[in-house]
């Protein structure tokens, strides 16, 4: 009998082996995936560091660093990783040799000069942490950062009002309402989604400079309060899954439309309207085009992403002054997302499923 139940006991085992293993590899697989999703912000925080001599210097680390001097004598003297009988010390180079120099120990000063036999330009130097956070207020003493900040601000908040007001009240009307010819109207909504911006620019930028916008917050902001094929899609699969017998019974108490609209449905759909409204911020915070275009002339409107590219071309080739402002720009969006990532991604995925 002991020996019958000894396979049945590996075949049990055997599921969790596998589960385990799959576990361990989906786990792997993530943490790469996002190791090299996030290479690009490491390199913009370590370069945002540096000083220009930093970046400059062959052989320096991709950290932030500089080289470890010694002063013996008056003098500084750079620091080398010598390796001694299998061990390695940190020793100023005094006197260079061809093939033979004189070390000092920083810790033994007293020892005197150390000969070393060997070619001291196959040494490593030595380097210590250095980070330079004054690339930081440089940059948003240069470009007038408060001034750009509020531009973007105003506009990525009322522009995201307008958005998300708009689309919900047209998604209700499509998820709610009986009228002939809605899905006709439906698909011609969606149809925008697919319409490349270009097709639609010079004809928009010849209206609005028609009536005297160009030049003001008008083109960016207004056209927003006319809801976004993107937006109404979203929200309209969030309110279709919502029960219309809420609907009743709220008519049956004597509610209107917008009533039922307001006291009903929104609340219901409180994560599918934080997904649309993050949706809308992080595009016009990151709006480049739009605000390039329509506020030419007018630099004191500027949003931070013109600013930031009029930033690039003053300090053309000082990367680390371009990765400082880039990430002072980045930083209320982040924190946007960080204190609303959980909803965010509950809204995404919930407006996509019929509940």
């Amino acid at each position: 009998m002991a020996a019958m139940t000894a396979p049945n006991n590996r075949s049990r085992l055997a599921p969790k082996t596998r589960d385990r293993l799959n576990v361990i590899f989906m786990t792997s697989l993530t943490t790469i995936i996002l190791f090299i999703f996030l290479l690009p912000l490491g390199y913009g925080i370590m370069t945002s560091l540096k000083t220009d001599t930093q970046i400059s210097t062959a052989g320096s680390p991709w950290y932030p660093a500089s080289p470890i001097l010694f002063e013996y004598e008056g003098r500084e003297y750079e620091v080398y990783d010598v390796p001694v009988d299998g061990n390695t010390f940190q020793w100023a180079l005094v006197n260079k040799g061809r093939e033979a120099s004189e070390f000092i120990d920083p810790q033994n000063v007293g020892a005197g000069l150390i000969p070393w036999e060997g070619r001291w330009r196959t040494l490593d130097q030595a380097w210590e942490f250095d980070p330079v956070w004054s690339n930081f207020v440089e940059a948003w003493n240069t470009i007038n950062f408060p001034r750009l900040l509020g531009n973007t601000v105003f506009y990525a908040v009322l522009s995201t009002i307008g958005a998300v007001s708009s689309a919900a009240l047209v998604a209700y009307g499509f998820a709610r309402y009986d009228i002939p010819g809605k899905g006709t109207l439906f698909l011609i909504v969606m149809a925008t989604i697919i319409l490349p911006p270009m097709v639609t620019l010079i004809p928009t930028y010849a209206f609005f400079n028609q009536i005297g916008w160009v030049g003001t917050w008008w083109p960016l902001i207004i056209p927003q309060f006319f809801a976004n094929g993107y937006n109404i899609f979203l929200l309209r699969q969030f309110f279709l899954g919502i029960p219309r017998a809420l609907d009743e019974a709220a008519t049956i108490d004597g509610a209107s439309h917008f009533r039922i609209f307001w006291s009903i449905i929104l609340p219901q759909a409180r994560p599918a309207l934080l997904a649309v409204t993050l949706f809308h911020f992080f595009f016009a915070w990151n709006d480049f085009f739009g605000p390039l275009i329509y506020l030419a002339g007018n630099p004191d409107l500027y949003p931070i992403t013109v600013g930031l590219n009029g930033f690039k071309g003053l300090y053309e080739g000082q990367d680390n002054l371009i990765q400082a402002a880039s990430l002072t720009s980045a930083i209320i969006p982040l924190i946007v997302f960080f204190f609303a990532q959980r909803a965010f991604i509950q809204g995404v995925v919930i407006t996509g499923v019929d509940k």
